[in-house]
């Protein structure tokens, strides 16, 4: 495992990232002192397909009920969070 300073990790942040993709793990420090660490992610974590979202919402759509709420109600509901 790598460790870079902050100033050269924003310098080629881009440069890391593809490093990073490619499985590296880097610590970036400030002042010396670790404050954060590149990681990849895990590739279970794909993108959904157009199929897999319409489906998605499909399923949504049969769970909620009509009127039970207007659609500006669910909307200002959403916001509060």
């Amino acid at each position: 495992m790598e460790t870079i300073g902050a100033f050269e990790a924003k310098t080629h942040l881009s440069s890391l990232l593809d490093r990073v993709a490619r499985g590296e793990r880097i610590t970036i420090t400030r002042h010396g002192v670790p404050a954060a660490m590149l990681v990849p992610t895990d590739r279970a974590e794909q993108k959904l397909t157009h199929k897999e979202i319409v489906e998605g919402m499909r399923a949504l759509r049969k769970r909620v009920k009509p009127g039970k709420m207007s659609v500006r109600e669910m909307i200002n509901e959403g916001r509060r969070f």
